[in-house]
């Protein structure tokens, strides 16, 4: 059997941001995901200059071959309703293709990764796991986003939480679409349901647009998008017809999950951990913050990966993130009636300081918190490799 010490399971920007990381500290890593990579993967796709600093991302580099649209600022509003636009006059994020980024990050993690690989058995003997029969790990991580088997192992049920749900698409426009598109790449469009529990956006990213709607209520989300689409046209934002389908998919807001996050040997990061920004559903850099976490954990319990050796993971997603369910916002939400949230949302939607410092910095940029910073240890390993 191949033997390693840390198997990730999945390859998006959670496993390929912890796989760094192990790697830097010197623990032999491999990754497997069910899927080949580069592929695609529906996600509105923005990073923040965190993101940058945390991964040390050389923006040139990045941009040679890729797309990376800076983002100056953002026109909010209410679906139907009056539009405020902020500008910032400097980048404040970045568009990103989640085809380009997730490739990127995957083979800058130099670990060992093993493509088009499901996980189909995993099984604990004496202090290693055994996965797939093949390989040998003495930590399991899971990366797997919502649906993770790793999840499942340690107990999750996706049919009992209570999920956003989301569709989307992103294409490539012709030249006639491009005429035909008001939006500006340096100023993506978001706009909230009336009832404020989900928002649609139309994010133009150079050649590239991604739209899509994402809510808190699946049986209700088609009619969603069908108004949303229809708002946008009679906008006239677009004034073609999609080329295709949108895609679906689900994901945990931080502050509706109660996944068991660790145990012996084992862990859950990124959407398999359900750390999705309560306000925004951003989910990148949670992902990817929780997969440093993760490692710095790994990496202090040298070789005892016991659940008490990883308990501090649970505490630094909690000193990071808050506690979950101690959202505040989501929790008054959930107790007004929905007219008297229709009116409130109306009215802080159309104030531009609330779209700027509470909609923007807060809940969408979290401009207020600073990028996780490596430990100097950590530092020391990569130079000395």
């Amino acid at each position: 059997m191949d033997a390693c010490d840390a198997l990730i399971v999945g390859a998006g920007p959670a496993g390929s941001a912890c796989a760094w990381a192990l790697r830097r500290a010197g623990i032999d890593t491999v990754i497997i995901d069910k899927r080949s990579f580069p592929r695609d993967k529906v996600c509105g796709g923005w990073i923040t200059p965190a993101v940058i600093e945390e991964l040390k991302i050389d923006t040139a580099e990045y941009g040679k071959k890729r797309v990376l649209q800076p983002l100056t600022g953002f026109r909010t509003g209410r679906i139907g309703g009056p539009e405020v636009q902020t500008s910032y006059g400097k980048p404040v994020s970045y568009g990103i293709r989640r085809c380009e980024f997730d490739a990127y990050l995957l083979e800058r993690s130099g670990a060992r990764v093993l493509q088009s690989t499901p996980l189909k058995q995993l099984e604990k003997a004496g202090d290693r796991w055994i996965v797939n029969g093949e390989i040998t790990a003495r930590i399991v991580i899971g990366a797997g986003g919502h649906f993770c088997p790793v999840a499942r192992h340690l107990g999750a049920d996706a049919r009992k939480e209570t999920a956003v749900v989301a569709q989307e698409m992103e294409f490539e426009m012709t030249h006639e679409q491009r005429k035909g598109c008001a939006v500006e790449g340096e100023v993506p469009e978001l706009f909230f349901c009336a009832d404020m529990k989900g928002y649609g956006w139309c994010f133009r990213k150079q050649n590239f647009l991604n739209i899509g709607l994402g809510r808190l209520d699946p049986g209700g989300l088609p009619g969603h998008v069908a108004e949303f689409v229809a708002f946008l046209r009679r906008a006239k934002k677009i004034v073609f017809d999609l080329p295709g389908s949108m895609v679906g998919h689900a994901y945990l807001l931080y502050s509706k999950t109660n996944r068991n996050l660790a145990g012996d040997g084992i862990l859950l990061i990124g959407d398999a951990a359900g750390l999705a920004y309560s306000q925004s559903g951003e989910g990148i850099r949670p992902a990817i913050e929780s997969g440093l976490l993760a490692a710095k954990v790994i990496s202090a319990a040298m070789g005892q990966y016991t659940a008490e050796a990883l308990e501090p993971y649970r505490a630094a997603l909690a000193a990071r993130f808050g506690d979950s369910g101690d959202d505040i916002s989501t929790a008054i939400g959930s107790r007004l009636p929905a007219s008297w949230i229709e009116s409130l949302g109306r009215m802080l939607l159309m104030n531009g300081w609330f779209s700027q410092h509470v909609i923007l910095d807060r809940w969408f940029l979290h401009r207020n918190q600073p990028a996780l910073q490596f430990l100097a240890a950590e530092e020391q390993t990569l130079e000395m490799n």
